[in-house]
């Protein structure tokens, strides 16, 4: 594998040196956010993006580098300007902070790797990504979203029980997440639920367990991760699910739920989403799957 993507990323520069022969930024540039990027960092960014990311994203950061063809899960889209995973709303631009973040412990499930770059590494090959997406990021004009912090959990291990069991009413009745997601309670469950929640009863029709594609702003469809299977792209401790949930993904149909449902209730959906997590490639998902007649 080690030797392939050595092969690629040989391939990618060789096709940089025949086909971009941009010259190098004299200039620097104001970001969003009032940052100002000087010419040499850059420089330095560019040179960082062209040994380590443009394999996968192109050399015009379009996501379709000379590996991209082989990959389950596209490489971004930089031209587009939109970040999936940010500390923002999602629609919002993110701040800084976040990227390296992604940069620094990749993206499970995929092909983005954690890469061992330094502070000032980051920094430059951030901000050279923003060039890709100049109407989005270029220009004292842009504002950065509003950070989300992450706040106290008010469950904690104690209430760790509690959180789980409220965090199933919330996802299945109050934020209707299997409508994207999957179910993971029996038809009986789910109309106890309703009817305790919201007076009325509940009906799981055909759909109920599946997983449903989604149109997205990336161009492509995207898979909304069933949680006791699939590894979650940004997000591994309640503390991430929670900041995942409040903040949403940018370009999806996953909103975010700061200020649309209770605080309370997100950090119980992350300690319920945690606990489906915790049955992947376990003897209790077996179990989940024949309680559900799945």
């Amino acid at each position: 594998m080690k030797n392939l993507f050595k092969v690629m990323t040989l391939l990618s520069l060789a096709l940089a040196l025949t086909s971009c022969e941009e010259k190098a930024f004299r200039e620097g540039r104001v970001m969003a956010g009032g940052k100002y990027v000087s010419a040499a960092t850059l420089n330095k960014g560019k040179q960082i993006y062209t040994e380590y990311c443009m394999a996968c994203h192109g050399v015009d950061g379009d996501g379709k580098g000379v590996a991209w063809k082989g990959m389950d899960v596209p490489p971004r889209n930089f031209k587009l300007g939109i970040i999936k995973f940010g500390d923002v709303a999602s629609g919002e631009l993110p701040h800084d902070e976040s990227i390296y973040k992604t940069l620094e412990h990749g993206l499970n499930g995929t092909a983005m790797l954690p890469w061992d770059l330094k502070p000032g590494q980051m920094e430059a090959v951030w901000n050279y990504i923003k060039t890709f997406a100049p109407d989005t990021w270029v220009g004292k004009d842009k504002e950065l979203g509003e950070k989300i912090t992450v706040s106290k959990d008010p469950f904690g291990l104690a209430r760790k029980s509690a959180a789980i069991k409220m965090g199933r009413d919330v996802y299945h009745v109050v934020a209707n997440c299997q409508s994207c997601h999957r179910g993971y309670v029996t038809p009986a469950e789910f109309n106890e639920m309703s009817k305790r929640l919201t007076g009325e009863a509940g009906e799981v029709d055909e759909e109920f367990y599946k997983i449903k594609p989604q149109e997205s702003d990336h161009e492509y469809l995207t898979i909304p991760p069933d949680f006791t299977w699939h590894e979650i792209r940004s997000a591994q401790t309640v503390e991430e699910l929670y900041l995942r949930l409040a903040a949403g993904v940018g370009g999806t149909s996953m909103p975010s739920w700061k200020g649309t449902i209770e605080d309370e209730e997100i950090w119980a959906v992350a300690h319920y989403v945690r606990s489906l997590m915790d049955m992947r490639n376990t003897p209790k998902r077996d179990e989940l799957v024949k309680k559900l007649g799945q």
